[in-house]
């Protein structure tokens, strides 16, 4: 399958904009539809401006905030410039890109198994599946639960637990299309506020990157010199 690559990526980039981009699982839609459900994919694979990573990035351990940025950055690149990339590569040369939205999973177990051995490509992919859904519902759990302290206090972090395992429950059993409208709403209303915040701060942000990186380069300091540049900022600030 490695000869129909360049097939591939040339049926990508050709028909990204056009009527085609809107057939798999979209028959009938236009342009503007097809690029709003990729947009809300995209979301879904990287969490690019909605602040939801940002939760736990705060949580790391690290001498500087710009260097657990930097880390936080490559996310973004991985999630989509290379493990979506393959994941569409391997569709599109399998020829099941045109199974529809409500069939993605079984889309992508199709694709690998022509392109795997046996039944591994299906077994991989459906294993895969169960730990992304299962660390998914961790992730959103802690973000949430962090979110509902910080604005209310502690004690509602049992409510909102009892409350996150509910809502999980119907998730479960509702119709995927009501699953996947609720989670667009949801992350276009997380978005909205995020990216108005990160407007506001855009200027902070670019002033203290470029005041560590010019200090550290090539990203080589020890952490006890990190700390001393820390210490230093601080009484700058003073």
């Amino acid at each position: 399958m490695a000869d129909r690559v360049p097939d591939a990526i040339a049926t990508i980039f050709t028909d990204a904009f056009t009527g085609t981009a809107a057939t798999g699982g979209f028959v009938g839609s236009g342009i503007m539809l097809a690029i709003q459900f990729g947009v809300a994919r995209g979301i879904f694979s990287n969490e690019s401006g909605m602040g939801s990573a940002a939760i736990a990035a705060a949580a790391a351990k690290t001498q500087h905030p710009a260097r657990q940025a930097l880390v936080s950055m490559t996310q973004t690149f991985i999630d989509t410039i290379i493990v979506v990339t393959i994941t569409g590569l391997v569709i599109v040369t399998a020829g099941t890109w045109d199974m529809g939205r409500d069939q993605a999973a079984i889309m992508t177990a199709s694709a690998f198994g022509q392109a795997l051995p046996g039944e591994w490509g299906s077994l991989i992919v459906s294993v895969a599946l169960i730990f992304f859904a299962f660390s998914t519902i961790l992730g959103w759990s802690y973000y949430g639960e962090r979110a509902i302290v910080a604005l209310v206090g502690d004690w509602a972090s049992i409510p909102y637990r009892m409350f996150f395992t509910a809502l999980s429950f119907v998730g479960a059993v509702a119709s995927l299309e009501l699953a996947w409208t609720f989670s667009d709403l949801s992350n276009g209303l997380m978005a909205i506020p995020n990216l108005i915040g990160l407007l506001i701060l855009s200027g902070l942000v670019v002033r203290e990157t470029r005041e560590y990186l010019d200090w550290d380069p090539k990203l080589t300091k020890s952490p006890d010199e990190v700390a001393g540049f820390v210490a230093r900022q601080k009484m700058n600030w003073r």
